[in-house]
């Protein structure tokens, strides 16, 4: 496997875990959605995925 494409998966999988880290107290969808500093963390994780994404096709 290309190192490009071992660091995207690397990014991927960093990014997944800081979701689940930013989300763990985050019981309701409701608390999400009121919650703008988690959604952009969110958000921010789900660019990062989608670039990497792009990176490995």
């Amino acid at each position: 496997m290309k190192d490009e494409i071992k660091k995207s998966l690397l990014d991927i999988k960093i990014s997944i875990e800081s979701i689940f880290e930013y989300i763990q107290d985050v019981d309701t969808l409701e608390k999400y959605q009121n919650n703008k500093l988690i959604r952009r963390a969110v958000e921010r994780e789900i660019e990062i995925i989608g670039e990497a994404t792009n990176r490995i096709f």
